[in-house]
């Protein structure tokens, strides 16, 4: 029997973009505590819409070459389940900054470009951080994510799918594919589901949760 894919939303900013997606029945909710990107929220901002997530769903914190102080100051103003690290992040680091956040798990994304050339470099990657709760494969942009570019989805191996969050470019027309090619533990979702950048769409929200269910029931 196929198991669900669970889903994740990342990027929300807004108390009514929470109360959606927890409407819709999503697994996790993510933050970015990035701040270049132009879904950042503040401590203060994050602590409030923390407040709006109920038992059993995650809040998964996104962190870009983040150091340990910060780490261990956001974690003591919002209640993450779990961190992302989707910078230059060692395993040594990951270790190291999981720590300051009380051991918290945490995923490591990888930013595949056109320099990964097959599924070894995925192998290899996934098997350097063997500590990581999963592997989010995202695609190479500008700007660390969120940047609604698709990869090539044949360069992940079968051996990796079961700790893969997949991401990049994901929405509503394109996600029963990939789930088809991949079947991947997860996916991931942000400019996705926009109207514009940082701004979530609650339709397309709404669709793209849709379009997974459809695929897990097919």
């Amino acid at each position: 029997m196929k198991s669900r894919t669970r889903i994740k939303i990342c990027g929300l900013s807004q108390p009514a973009d929470i109360d959606h997606a927890v409407a819709l029945g999503v697994d996790a909710i993510g933050l970015v505590f990035y701040p270049p990107s132009p879904r950042y929220v503040d401590l203060a901002r994050a602590a409030e819409l923390a407040r709006r997530v109920p038992a059993y769903v995650s809040l998964v914190g996104l962190f870009v070459n983040a150091t340990a102080d910060e780490i261990a100051r956001t974690v003591e103003a919002v209640p993450l389940t779990a961190l992302q690290f989707h910078g230059d992040e060692t395993p040594v680091q990951c270790a190291a900054l999981s720590a300051a956040a009380g051991n918290r798990p945490y995923m490591r994304a990888m930013r595949i470009g056109p320099e990964t050339k097959d599924s070894g470099d995925l192998l290899q990657f996934a098997n350097a951080y063997t500590a990581a709760q999963g592997i989010l494969l995202d695609a190479l942009v500008e700007g660390y994510g969120g940047g609604g570019k698709v990869f090539d989805w044949s360069l992940i191996p079968k051996d990796i799918a079961r700790r893969a969050v997949l991401s990049g470019g994901l929405n509503a027309h394109n996600v029963a594919e990939a789930i088809g090619r991949v079947t991947p533990y997860a996916v991931d979702v942000s400019s996705g589901v926009e109207a514009s950048r940082g701004v979530k769409d609650h339709a397309r929200m709404t669709a793209f949760v849709h379009a997974v269910r459809a695929a897990d029931a097919e």
